[in-house]
């Protein structure tokens, strides 16, 4: 009798780590890839779900976004320019029996991917438009790494290239090229008032030429404008018109 209730333990207990061993949770942004005696059979989770024990092998994939830091990659530009460039790639599995199935470490894989896509991609383009179109080129980016781990159920979502380290020697090039052009641009503005003042005094000298007395009204309004300034000593001009009829009178006299 004592013997039956010991064996009916060493059972029930057995069938408790069974029981134990069989009960798998995955978490809601997890899923778990099934194997049974080696092959796939299926894709399990969220929640509780049982297991053979001993002969189902669960592997978990993380289904969140995950951020990765390219390494920064030593590159030649397409105008023989050396740079130092580092990225950041946003990838999510999207696919869990291809991302272990077809590769061994899809992060990893992902990884070694970003880094010559960037060294290739990059090294296609001058330092002008690398620096001016970083937009287009991390389009590019993400198209082209996208491509390539599609296969493995990945997809990548957006690729940003963080930082672009230029030698010193090209940075002061650069800022004597940007200095040259701001001077250039200068001096086109300064011609270009002058043109137009040089146009104005021209329309106001055809002006004055067809009315002589708008010569006088700009007269008496320059001497507004010396004595609003309030100073002890004013200039006062007399133009030779104005005198002109005292001339003639004095000679005929």
């Amino acid at each position: 009798m004592e013997s039956g209730i010991v064996l009916i333990g060493i059972l029930a207990v057995f069938l408790l780590l069974v029981l134990l061993a069989a009960i798998r949770i995955a978490r809601e942004y997890e899923r778990g890839v099934i194997f049974r005696l080696g092959r796939l059979i299926d894709t399990k989770g969220p929640g509780l779900f049982l297991l053979i024990p001993y002969i189902d092998r669960m592997v978990k994939v993380d289904l969140r976004i995950v951020t990765m830091n390219v390494p920064p990659q030593e590159v030649i530009t397409r105008d023989n320019v050396p740079v130092k460039v580092n990225a950041v790639v946003y990838f999510r599995v999207m696919e869990p029996n291809q991302a272990i199935v077809e590769v061994e470490d899809f992060i990893v894989a992902t990884s070694q991917i970003a880094q010559t896509t960037l060294r290739s991609t990059l090294g296609q383009s001058e330092l002008d438009h690398l620096l001016a179109e970083r937009d287009r080129i991390n389009q590019e980016l993400q198209r082209i790494i996208d491509e390539q781990t599609a296969p493995w159920g990945i997809k990548v979502s957006t690729v940003e290239v963080k930082d672009v380290e230029i030698p010193q020697t090209m940075q002061r090039a650069m800022a004597r090229q940007a200095e040259a052009e701001r001077e250039r641009r200068a001096k086109i503005i300064a011609a270009e008032g002058e043109y137009q003042a040089a146009e104005k005094l021209s329309q106001a000298a055809v002006i004055i030429a067809a009315e002589p007395t708008a010569l006088q009204l700009r007269y008496l309004q320059t001497l507004i404008e010396v004595a609003s300034e309030n100073n002890s000593t004013t200039i006062f001009p007399i133009p030779v018109d104005i005198i002109k009829a005292f001339m003639e009178k004095g000679s005929r006299g």
